[in-house]
């Protein structure tokens, strides 16, 4: 697929950012890191998450409305910061706009190949992620030589947006939820829900330091920048990037999660949409 590329020198247009909510915020801050001259405008569709209690035929729809609005704003490339979109929704964009798009599962995927030694992976996800099984056939069609151990992890995420990363409670959850992975000889583990890279060094910390955990924001955020590289004409590093938050439902709440999940950094205002 093409992208909005503009010969000889950057481009300037932004990078659109999706998700349901605000876990996507991971990959945002992934990416700001990695590409920090870029300008970004994420969209969570709030008024609708979640998207895991809904049919895929509707999840492709709400993924395709969405990437219809990013389109509108011109955006260069696509970033689909959310599993159960990326599961469901990712097929058609791929096949329906003409700009790059990047999921998370992929990218996740390919890094936990890479890491593991001994070809026995975890997953931990949501139920929906997990009852897709994207991150299993997605693994298999990487190497059918791998066996994958996938986990739902249903209280995570409530945890994350109510701000208990270090609480003694969330200790206890998260030991007694992983539970069930320990003693599966796993040497990696992917974290597929972008919620839980927030409760990474709990998580590592169950786990032992002998379990490589993959955190697909990052791989997501460095998918793209070989995107950029190779067809998009990146925007320098040296260059003020910038950052719309747009969301479609309860903008104060909104922007209180996302100060914490972008480490305090300063935002703007937030806007509401209508798709």
């Amino acid at each position: 697929m093409e992208g909005n590329t503009i010969s000889g020198r950057e481009d300037p247009h932004p990078i659109g950012i999706f998700d349901s909510g605000i876990g996507g915020l991971t990959v945002l801050r992934a990416l700001l890191g990695q590409l920090p001259g870029e300008q970004y405008l994420y969209l969570g569709d709030t008024a609708r998450v979640p998207y895991g209690s809904k049919s895929a035929r509707t999840v492709a729809r709400y993924t395709l409305q969405v990437a219809d609005y990013l389109l509108a704003r011109e955006v260069k490339a696509l970033v689909v910061a959310c599993n159960t979109a990326s599961a469901m929704g990712l097929p058609a964009l791929v096949e329906t706009i003409p700009i790059p798009v990047v999921g998370v599962i992929e990218p996740g995927c390919k890094a936990a190949l890479a890491a593991s030694q001994t070809g026995r992976i975890g997953v931990i996800a949501t139920r929906s992620t997990v009852a897709s099984g994207a991150y299993a056939s997605t693994l298999s069609q990487l190497d059918k030589r791998l066996r994958t151990i996938s986990l739902p992890c249903p209280l995570f995420v409530p945890l994350v947006e109510e701000g208990w990363l270090d609480h003694a409670a969330t200790r206890l959850i998260v030991a007694d939820t992983l539970a069930p992975l320990q003693g599966q000889k796993i040497d990696t583990l992917i974290l597929g829900c972008t919620h839980y890279p927030l409760l990474k060094p709990l998580i590592q910390e169950v786990m032992g330091d002998k379990v490589h955990l993959v955190d697909s924001a990052q791989a997501v955020a460095e998918e793209l920048s070989a995107i950029l590289g190779s067809r998009l004409f990146p925007a320098p590093a040296r260059r003020k990037g910038g950052l719309q938050l747009m969301v479609t439902d309860t903008a104060e709440r909104f922007r209180e999660v996302a100060q914490r999940f972008l480490g305090g950094m300063a935002l703007g205002e937030v806007l509401t949409v209508d798709l």
